[in-house]
């Protein structure tokens, strides 16, 4: 099932019906649905398409798979039998072959760092026949796309790269919003579908092995808590794919996991000094494992003590409930496992994953609210408060707002809690505050002077606007 990317696949379909040939790097991280992206547009284009993945292998080798690959995709069979030795034949073979007919080629090559990596030469072999062959023809769409974030940036959308200022559109495709997440199981409830997106972030490969017909629970002990199943590897799978010194890594990501951290709390907690620690946090942001984060107040000063957090939900509860417990959890099965170590903090992570998808919600919420100024969203804290959600308008307003995933036994109470909150919260300049409440269920009357938002409604106002 192919969910979402209205956008993505719009702009493919309407670059493809332009009278010019296309150049458009794909690129991302791993498991956001890339390939299945291009291979979605692709089956609309049966006969016109060429997909073909790149591996680690030799130039020889994938050269010949990729003209096999030809042969059989745009039905020219003679283009299996040839040998070239040089990407510019093989390419510039296929291309001619297929615009013989008089329609556009697409050619889409993923994981296109491996092939780099035994052709070094080919970011200005494709340079050489885009700029005399491609450019001005209509005849080619030409898609490259991967998955290492460093090396597409650098490689081929770099201003070093023979590529540079070339592309005519690019994709970065991002993780779906909780909203979008949803459409993988449009039968669950709200809270479910939250779930379901606290567990997986917006990653459409790992929200497809939830099932639709078991629990939230069941679920988690069968993709996460069984050492055969899929996910319950699949981090350690990621971080060993893209790096070495694994240990001083993952000990990172675990203490992150636990609460995130500043640079100088990690060098403590891990032993790695501080200096070092730099290294080690700007290879994990690279790959878009952590993030970094400051409080957000009105004061327009410089900020310090960066924090670092894990980037995606997946991650989040990964590194939290998965990976230091793997040895337990094989051991006592996913039955006892999930009753020993994830049911009693289950809900406390649930709320502080709550919080994220309210920071995101607020974005509709305005568009809901015809909000039209710029703004800033993020959280505040300092030694006497905390904060979850702060959204800094140009409009001279400020939003701040309080996130209770669990149940509420008095809105009055969390008002309060708020009021002192906002005491707290530097605002020189004296800007409106707008007071909100985001809770996982509300049935009363919403008091005076508050906004009170459902997990229900941040559901249903991502509906009605794509409706």
């Amino acid at each position: 099932m192919f969910v979402g990317r209205k956008k993505e696949l719009k702009l493919l379909n309407d670059l493809y019906a332009s009278e010019s040939s296309q150049f458009i790097p794909v690129y991302g991280r791993r498991r956001v649905g890339k390939s299945e992206l291009i291979l979605q547009f692709m089956s609309l284009n049966n006969g016109n398409s060429l997909y073909f993945l790149g591996k680690k292998a030799s130039k020889g080798l994938q050269i010949k798979e990729f003209l096999q690959t030809a042969a059989k995709a745009l039905e020219i069979s003679f283009l299996a039998e040839i040998s070239v030795d040089s990407w510019k034949q093989a390419l510039s073979l296929v291309v001619k072959q297929h615009t013989e007919r008089g329609q556009k080629l697409i050619i889409a090559l993923d994981e296109f760092q491996w092939i780099a990596e035994s052709s070094p030469e080919l970011p200005s072999t494709i340079q050489e026949l885009w700029d005399l062959e491609w450019k001005n023809s209509n005849s080619v769409f030409l898609i490259l796309c991967g998955s290492y974030l460093g090396f597409m940036e650098r490689e081929v959308l770099g201003s070093k790269s023979p590529l540079f200022g070339r592309r005519t559109a690019n994709i970065l495709l991002t993780p779906f919003s909780y909203s979008e997440a949803a459409l993988f199981h449009p039968d669950w409830s709200v809270e479910d579908q939250a779930k379901s997106w606290f567990l997986c972030g917006g990653i459409p490969y790992y929200l497809n092995f939830l099932k639709s017909e078991l629990s939230i629970e069941q679920n988690i002990r069968e993709n996460f808590l069984s050492e055969y199943a899929a996910l319950f590897r699949e981090a350690d799978f990621l971080l060993r794919e893209e790096l070495r010194e694994l240990e001083k890594y993952s000990g990172i990501l675990i203490a992150i996991a636990q609460k995130p951290q500043t640079s100088g709390e990690l060098s403590k907690a891990i032993g790695i000094p501080e200096k070092s620690m730099h290294y080690y946090i700007n290879t994990l942001k690279t790959i878009q494992f952590i993030n970094t984060y400051l409080p957000l107040d009105a004061t327009g000063k410089k900020k310090r003590g960066v924090r670092y957090r894990l980037a995606d939900n997946f991650l989040r509860f990964w590194y939290y409930f998965v990976y230091p417990n793997m040895s337990l959890v094989a051991s006592m099965g996913p039955e006892r496992a999930y009753s020993s170590l994830i049911a009693p903090k289950i809900d406390a992570w649930f709320g502080h994953s709550f919080e994220l998808l309210c920071r995101e919600a607020i974005v509709s919420l305005y568009m809901s609210e015809n909000v039209v100024s710029a703004f800033e969203i993020g959280e505040y804290w300092d030694k006497a408060v905390q904060i979850d959600l702060v959204s800094i308008r140009k409009d001279g307003r400020i939003d701040i707002g309080e996130c209770k995933w669990g149940n509420t036994d008095s809105v009055q109470s969390l008002i309060s809690e708020l009021d002192r909150k906002i005491k707290n919260f530097p605002n020189p300049e004296g800007h409106t505050i707008n007071k909100r409440l985001f809770l996982k269920k509300f049935t009363g009357k919403t008091p005076p002077g508050i906004q009170v938002h459902t997990l229900e409604q941040l559901y249903s106002l991502n509906i009605k606007q794509e409706n």
